[in-house]
């Protein structure tokens, strides 16, 4: 088995999964329909075309460096100027870095990479203000994709490591393996992203974390409860 891995870092990201109207929230990690969308964008694929090579994707992330959630208040008018529009909430997640990974075939992942590179249409995450800070693509490895999540280098910023812990595990969030025992089922599996009738199905996904990663910059954890009751 292949994974391609992606390092998603900008100073904003949004990645919508169920807000619409006035209010647009963002997930806490990207969700597999805008990776896939990104993706899609990369290979030149237009909303009204069938996504059927990329169906068969299985996805992870990992949250190396989790950012913070703002949001952005916006108001508007009409054209003339006469009519206030809907006020807006828009959330993004700032300051944020994540290793993404689609597994699959070798053939179509090595395509995926060559497409990251020299993009058919815009990249962004999440959302169209958002462009990617520096390169996507990591690059086309061999193994799982639970394996490559786990024991890849951690991709976050130093002045980040500096304000963590010593020893830190990153969250895992993927799709779950048939039979495999659920955390939860998410609406964000991409069926069509055509815009008079886009689809999505339910996604079964499991989170984890990795092993403990050393860091060598950070901060003690000193903290011991057990001293607190006497232990």
């Amino acid at each position: 088995m292949s994974v391609l891995l992606l390092r998603l870092a900008a100073p904003l990201q949004s990645w919508g999964a169920s807000s619409r109207f006035a209010h647009r929230n963002t997930e806490i990690a990207p969700t597999k329909s805008g990776v896939l969308g990104l993706l899609a964008a990369a290979r030149g694929i237009r909303r009204t075309e069938p996504l059927t090579e990329l169906l068969e994707l299985r996805f992870g992330v990992r949250l190396d460096q989790p950012g913070q959630i703002i949001r952005d208040f916006q108001t508007a008018r009409s054209l003339d100027g006469r009519d206030s529009m809907p006020l807006t909430y828009r959330y993004y997640l700032a300051d944020a870095i994540f290793l993404a990974g689609v597994s699959g075939d070798a053939e179509l992942l090595h395509g995926l990479h060559d497409a990251l590179r020299r993009p058919k249409f815009p990249l962004y995450l999440g959302r169209r203000s958002c462009p990617p800070a520096g390169p996507v693509s990591l690059g086309v490895h061999d193994g799982e994709l639970e394996d490559r999540l786990d024991t890849f280098d951690w991709l976050a910023t130093e002045q980040f490591k500096k304000k963590s812990y010593q020893s830190v595990r990153l969250e895992i969030i993927r799709d779950a393996r048939p039979g495999e025992r659920v955390s939860e089922t998410v609406l964000d599996e991409p069926v069509s992203f055509d815009p008079a009738h886009r689809q999505y199905a339910w996604r079964p996904v499991v989170r984890s974390h990795t092993d403990r990663i050393a860091n060598a910059v950070g901060v003690a954890d000193d903290h011991d409860p057990m001293t607190l009751v006497g232990g």
